[in-house]
């Protein structure tokens, strides 16, 4: 072997190094830009299509998906009126529940709809919430496991309390409010 063939050797050897070490490099950057974007639902939507880059198509889909969506804010007196059914759903917390948890599910589903969102499937609910609201859409997926089973009678007091403060805090996202929380 010639000294010229040696260098050639080498140097495509350090080429083919670099670029698999920037290949790698580039797919941890772009996990890690999806895991501070969207946090457990990044690794809930690994762990469901098998790998990150299938998890990582899924996500851009719902964005781009939600872009051509025309989410609207609500005006004040949309704000207004929804905050008022919220309270009442909450105060019926107490003697009612299972009934509560069933409202503000509804609630939840028309505010969602009156803002343009797409509201007639859960997945696709919980899809689109996922984009503007990554932190909440775990418990969201709870609170609904929950009123379902609160409509098969199965779910008890302190699970419906669980679900009424997810959908608290969802919907005072979605009503765009801190009222709420107050």
């Amino acid at each position: 072997m010639t000294e010229t063939t040696t260098i050639i050797i080498v140097v495509v050897s350090v080429v083919l190094i670099g670029i698999l070490l920037g290949m790698s490099f580039s797919r941890r950057k772009r996990s890690k830009r999806f895991h501070d974007q969207y946090g457990e639902e990044y690794d809930q939507t690994v762990k469901t299509l098998g790998n990150e880059k299938k998890a990582q198509s899924e996500l851009d889909l719902r964005q781009e998906h939600v872009k051509t969506l025309d989410i609207r804010t609500l005006t004040s007196d949309e704000r207004e009126r929804y905050l008022a059914e919220w309270m009442a759903v909450q105060s019926k917390f107490v003697d009612e529940p299972g009934k509560a948890i069933t409202e503000a599910d509804r609630l939840i589903i028309e505010v969602m709809q009156k803002r343009a969102y797409p509201v007639s499937d859960f997945e696709q609910r919980a899809a689109d919430i996922s984009v503007n609201y990554p932190e909440l859409v775990t418990n969201y997926r709870a609170a609904r496991a929950i009123a379902v089973k609160n409509e098969q009678n199965q779910a008890d007091t302190e699970e419906l309390r669980q679900a009424m403060i997810y959908y608290r805090s969802l919907f005072s996202e979605l009503l765009g409010t801190d009222e709420i929380a107050r």
